[in-house]
């Protein structure tokens, strides 16, 4: 020991956390729509929240403000869903159904995140091999239950490309 108490990564010494207060489905597809400018190749954000919490909904706005103008279904049966967007395409995977961490390489997951954006739903299912470097999103609602809320946090790198997110 050398006094000096442990070492402390670079990355995690300034997190990137912030609430955000949503009205209604349509300020969920608005913040979906105001993180799209701020993602490029190889970014994964995982979205969390229960059944209906809204993470389909914020990631039909985030995939539609990259250009795609088709349905965005919840991947909860295909299990993935790509979309050909500007300037890379967005892979949106559920891992609900997986019942290992390597079925998802199966599924095209290294492929996604050397080419694209990872929106991943249950990611907590990938275990160890979950990216450090994601940005997460939670949805929930306040504890009055009335107002859905997001609670987005990252590692510091996303303070800088967050700085101006207005939703």
């Amino acid at each position: 020991m050398n006094g000096q108490g442990p070492a402390v990564e670079p990355d995690r010494v300034r997190a990137y956390a912030r609430r955000i207060d949503l009205a209604d489905a349509a300020a969920t597809a608005a913040l979906g729509a105001a993180l799209a400018p701020h993602l490029r190749q190889g970014d994964l954000l995982s979205l969390a929240g229960d059944l209906g919490a809204g993470k389909t909904t914020l990631a039909r706005g985030l995939i539609g403000a990259l250009g795609h103008r088709g349905p965005v279904p919840s991947p909860t049966f295909t299990l993935v869903q790509q979309y050909d967007t500007d300037p890379v395409p967005v892979w949106h995977f559920d891992l609900y159904r997986i019942g290992h961490p390597d079925e998802v390489i199966e599924l095209g997951y290294d492929e996604a995140r050397a080419d694209g954006i990872v929106l991943l739903e249950w990611a907590e299912r990938l275990g160890a091999d979950l990216p450090a470097t994601r940005l997460e999103v939670q949805l929930d609602y306040d504890a009055c239950g009335r107002t859905r809320v997001a609670r987005l946090s990252g590692l510091r790198a996303w303070v800088d490309r967050l700085q101006d997110l207005r939703p």
